[in-house]
């Protein structure tokens, strides 16, 4: 048996959240543009959240923009899909299934393009949402007469162009536009290349006046781990649980964050379904938001793949299994990052409570996210998310942040690369990492002199934008560490480190 509209009723809703038909007749009020597993596991569970709350009472037209494929998976199932939550939350395991009713139709871009224009007609249509990825929302020179435009924001132009045509340009029929792309400012992105079309494409001044004012471009941010479609024996196995086959089944994390930024009372009017779950926040500014994911979140994970490799560990779940490691990050959050975190807007207990919420995520058994993949671009990471907290440390509290310093000494160890070609790949115990990082022909060359090594990597503005080594004791610590990381093992460094604290 398939999951579908017609079989909904010989499942058993004990197992797994079911829709009402009430849901499945709500009007379309989103359209959505792509289908990819963000989409699915965040936004869209959210309006699924909400009309299971009858609180948004509105499902979603989904975009097909890529060329390849169509809707037929989609179309089969009726556009239903399960999404199944697992993974731990406040320290609690959490597993919880259920079917996601808020996608109405699915249409290809290429193949039901007039179907999409249609659309713009119909008055409970409010909301945009997209997730095109991050060269989604770039500038193009579409013409937003061709069938369809190429680009995301061609795309998009055409569509509320055809919406101002079909409601006369009033105030009432602009939307609320809400980009999850990865990239800062998105709105504010999109909002300037769409004016910049609109003026390519010589629609008009009173077009271009009703796309600035009737419309509200909202930046966003979006954090949920969301891997997709489960390993064939966990998917067999849930199938056999629930009593039914799922091609568009999908999993994701318990932890889900979507920031919205707007002041505006008519948006919080139209994304009613932000009242339906703690995860989301329509708030004035994003930018705490922002600042706590990019310290405790995405800082933490870079300032420790360096340790968490040299210490043997493959997986975050692998190592955060370990006692050690576990008490070690949870430290450097709460001891080192969490403090210089704070400020007007963000509180001591906010930042300690992101803080709680990452160790749950590193300790998802359900996660395969490997230290490795975190060592992409380690520098430019560690530049940006993690050295400005140096700064900050040492305005607070005068004194070195060894745990940062143990991070960088491990870093300094990692980059000791052997080159072959325009090939970088480190040797750690005995295994070959491969290094995509645009500064490792300069740690290279440092490394040749292995007494200068760690005077010359901190002093380099060319990776740190600063000389580290004008930090009172930074670089004494950072070599005691580098140290004790060769003599005595990752493991061994640690269990002495907060051993010695502890005391």
């Amino acid at each position: 048996m398939i999951l579908n509209r017609e079989n909904l009723k010989n499942i058993d809703d004990r197992k797994v959240t079911k829709p009402t038909d009430e849901i499945l007749a709500l009007p379309e009020k989103v359209i959505q543009f792509g289908t990819g597993v963000l989409l699915r596991g965040l936004p869209d569970y959210f309006i699924d959240k909400a009309n299971q709350k009858g609180i948004f009472n509105g499902r979603i037209l989904v975009v097909k923009s890529t060329a390849k494929g169509g809707a037929d998976a989609f179309s089969k199932q009726d556009n239903l899909y399960t999404l199944c939550v697992k993974g731990i939350e406040d320290g609690v395991n959490i597993k919880e299934n259920s079917i996601n009713s808020s996608i109405s139709r699915v249409l290809s871009a290429s193949q039901d393009w007039a179907e999409i224009l249609k659309a713009a007609h119909q008055p409970e249509m409010q909301v945009v949402i997209s997730n095109t990825t991050e060269v989604g929302i770039v500038k193009s020179e579409d013409k937003i007469t061709d069938n369809p435009p190429s680009s995301y924001p061609g795309k998009l132009l055409a569509f509320l162009h055809e919406r101002y045509k079909a409601f006369n340009g009033s105030a009432e029929s602009g939307m609320v536009i809400i980009p999850t792309e990865l990239i800062s400012d998105n709105a504010d992105k999109l909002k300037e290349i769409l004016l910049d079309l609109a003026i390519q494409n010589k629609l008009g001044w009173d077009f271009e006046n009703w796309l600035k004012t009737a419309n509200h471009f909202c930046k966003t941010l979006v954090d949920r781990i969301v891997p997709g479609k489960l390993p064939a024996t966990d998917q067999k196995a849930i199938e056999s649980e629930l009593g039914y086959e799922d091609e568009l089944m999908i999993m994701a994390e318990p932890f889900r964050l979507w920031a919205i930024e707007s002041a505006n009372a008519k948006v919080k009017e139209v994304l009613s379904f932000a009242n339906a779950d703690k995860g989301i926040f329509i708030v004035p500014s994003i930018d705490k938001f922002k600042e706590l994911k990019l310290r405790l979140l995405n800082g933490t994970h870079t300032i420790s793949c360096g340790l968490a490799i040299l210490a043997g560990f493959n997986t975050v779940k692998e190592a955060m299994a370990n006692e050690e490691f576990a008490n070690h990050v949870l430290k450097l959050m709460k001891e080192e990052i969490a403090p210089v975190v704070e400020n007007e807007d963000i509180t001591r207990e906010e930042a300690v409570a992101f803080a709680e919420s990452v160790i749950d995520r590193f300790s998802n058994p359900s996660l395969e996210h490997q230290w490795q993949a975190i060592t992409l671009n380690y520098t430019s990471k560690l530049q940006m998310r993690n050295i400005p907290l140096i700064r900050r440390y040492y305005a607070l509290k005068n004194e070195v942040p060894q745990l940062t310093a143990l991070g960088v000494a491990a870093y300094i160890i990692f980059m000791n690369v052997n080159k072959d070609g325009e090939i970088y790949t480190a040797n750690v115990n005995g295994k070959l990492f491969p290094v995509d990082d645009e500064f490792a022909e300069i740690l290279y060359n440092y490394w040749k002199k292995p007494e200068t090594v760690i005077d010359n990597t901190l002093g380099d503005r060319r990776l740190w934008d600063k000389n580290l080594n004008n930090y009172p004791g930074f670089n004494e610590a950072v070599k005691s560490y580098v140290e004790l990381l060769q003599n005595k093992g990752a493991k061994e460094t640690l269990i002495n480190l907060h051993s010695e604290r502890a005391v």
